[in-house]
């Protein structure tokens, strides 16, 4: 790990041009983001240059109150009376503009908060929107981890930038040329004095800025590795914890944890260094103005009152400096996190078909003509398959793990596409055919039931207006739903957990029957739909599979082979071939593979 770690500070310094002309095209792309809220920057920007200039008015007013008036009024080179009322018109001067700092402070950060808050809204349901579009392949190959990490910490990221960079910058820049304005028209022999340290200063900062960006982005790969972690293990507690998984899976996680340690506390060291380092330079400043102005004041050659806004200014000088690099680092973490969120929205959406062809009533009827799939290179799934399946007619797949079933199902849904061959829908290729036109005319029962969080009347019609809850109740009837539905407390307006934990396998699976029915779909998929259902409950919907296989086209995949004896045709799959079709009269006839296959689960060998 350390290796990487080190490898990769390398190739970022080695590659600052390449670094520079990322940043430049992230920055571009953000500002679509930025650009219809330049409103409430720019009002941000105009109260911040107030309060600006009244905190840069503050020590130049007691430098004028100790040298026109205190000093002046202890040697009664002015009268005393003179002198007291000025210095009360200037203490109510500084009083109002520390006044007038603390209300525009407030209205500035409310607003720029208020408007960071609303680009990053919009960004968020941008990616949530693409995320929605993309194929099912990505959420195969991406831990949700990594992508929870895209959509909030990556995001607060750039809320940061947004927040603090941008008009930060502009603020602590404008403070730096009003502060060394003042000096010089102070005193232009200290202001030279007091910058003779810049050099070490800026040798600093170009130091820290060559490290900060590869430490930013090893923390960021290591926080999402922490995610994916988090996000692939709660689900799995269970089983974590029935097969005593509890310290492998500590040791694991402390194994991730301590690697986001180790990089945090480069970072920490980073800080630690530059910090303590910026404050000795300023101390430095002070010291050397301390040496030349306290000099110059035993000699009579400046006064109190300048000496003593110097070094005020001089404190204030250096913290923008500070503030600057402190938002360069902040740039720099939003400038990764924003290619990270950027190459997620640049992922290829599911294609569209390019000569798209209207499914207009559907039929059901389903072909596949030598069609060969893979989900990666040539490393083959399913080879050279051709059924047919009429309209109204019931198929099930069969075959031993990994035969290809699944992957058939896929394909019908236009979840992937094949590579070679032909699938078509009442006789139109299935790449021809809108998504949204082709799924709404499917139902897909799986063997895992997911239930969304909300009532149970929004799971069974999946937010579809046109269902009402007559209609929702009678599906929920219609599948021996109703009964327990019912029973609770609100009934379909009972409000889901996670998951749905708080339902039986059962009761989940006759969710999603009722859920299919509503829909009413000409296309009707079950993979494995019955098999974490118990005998007793699959018996009793075994007829309500009946009814829903009655009129529609079905398509089941299915481990116990009784619950299959009755469809109109069994597809027998390989090792992603087809081996056998027929009935399950014909296929027992036959003595091959399935008629095998039958044998041995009967005998419960498999």
């Amino acid at each position: 790990m350390r290796k990487n770690s080190r490898r990769l500070e390398y190739n970022t310094a080695d590659s600052e041009k390449v670094v520079k002309k990322n940043n430049s095209k992230m920055t571009k792309r953000l500002m679509k983001y930025i650009l219809p809220h330049w409103k409430g920057f720019l009002l941000s920007l105009i109260l911040i240059l107030i309060v600006s200039a009244a905190s840069l008015a503050r020590p130049y007013i007691i430098k004028v109150a100790i040298d026109s008036y205190i000093k002046r009024g202890l040697d009664k080179s002015i009268p005393v009376n003179s002198a007291i009322n000025s210095i009360k018109i200037l203490a109510f001067v500084y009083f109002s503009l520390m006044l007038l700092e603390f209300i525009l402070s407030y209205f500035q950060a409310y607003i720029l908060q208020s408007t960071g808050k609303k680009i990053i809204m919009r960004l968020r349901e941008d990616i949530f929107n693409h995320l929605q579009k993309l194929p099912v392949a990505y959420f195969d190959k991406n831990p949700v981890g990594k992508i929870v990490t895209r959509v909030t910490n990556d995001t607060d990221s750039l809320n940061d930038m947004f927040t603090d960079v941008g008009i930060g910058f502009l603020q602590n820049v404008f403070i730096m040329s009003g502060i060394i304005v003042v000096m010089i028209n102070l005193n232009s022999t200290l202001t030279v004095i007091c910058l003779l340290v810049t050099p070490l200063m800026f040798l600093a900062t170009l130091s820290f800025k060559k490290r900060a960006k590869s430490v930013f982005r090893e923390i960021r790969a290591k926080l999402a590795l922490i995610n994916s972690f988090i996000s692939e293990n709660v689900p799995g507690m269970k089983i974590i914890q029935i097969f005593n998984m509890e310290n492998k899976k500590y040791e694991e996680f402390n194994n991730i944890n301590k690697d986001f340690y180790d990089s945090s506390l480069k970072q920490i060291v980073l800080f630690g260094v530059f910090r303590p380092f910026m404050d000795v330079v300023k101390t430095l400043s002070l010291a050397l103005i301390l040496l030349y102005g306290g000099t110059a004041l035993v000699k009579g050659t400046i006064e109190v009152g300048t000496l003593y806004a110097f070094i005020n200014y001089i404190n204030r000088l250096f913290q923008p400096i500070i503030e600057l690099t402190d938002q360069y680092n902040t740039y720099q973490s939003s400038m990764i996190s924003a290619e990270k969120i950027f190459d997620l929205l640049d992922e290829e959406t599911e294609k569209q078909p390019q000569k798209e062809e209207k499914l207009s009533k559907v039929k059901g009827e389903i072909q596949f003509r030598n069609v060969w799939f893979a989900y990666e290179g040539t490393n083959w799934v399913l080879k050279d398959i051709s059924f047919n399946i009429g309209k109204g007619q019931s198929a099930a797949f069969v075959g031993t793990t990994g035969a290809g079933k699944t992957s058939i199902i896929n394909l019908i849904c236009g979840f992937y596409q094949h590579q070679r061959g032909e699938i078509l829908i009442d006789g139109i290729s299935i790449k021809n055919i809108k998504k949204e036109d082709l799924r709404k005319n499917i139902g897909l029962i799986l063997q895992d039931v997911f239930l969304f969080a909300g009532d149970i009347e929004t799971n069974i019609r999946l937010y579809s207006e046109d269902i009402s809850l007559d209609d929702v109740k009678k599906a929920a009837e219609y599948v021996n739903a109703g009964y327990f539905i019912e029973n609770l407390s609100e009934g379909y307006k009972h409000q889901v957990k996670e998951k749905g934990v708080e339902f039986s396998m059962g009761q989940r699976q006759l969710l999603s029957f009722a859920r299919a029915l509503v829909h009413n779909p000409a296309i009707l998929v079950m993979d494995e739909a019955t098999s974490n259902i118990d005998t007793e409950t699959e018996a009793t919907i075994h007829q309500v599979v009946e009814k829903l296989m009655n009129g529609r086209t079905s398509i089941r995949i299915a481990h116990r082979l009784s619950t299959v004896r009755n469809v109109d045709k069994i597809i027998v799959l390989d090792k992603g071939q087809i081996v056998e079709i027929g009935s399950h009269q014909e296929l027992m006839q036959r003595e091959g593979f399935y008629s095998n296959l039958y044998k041995l689960q009967y005998k419960g060998i498999i």
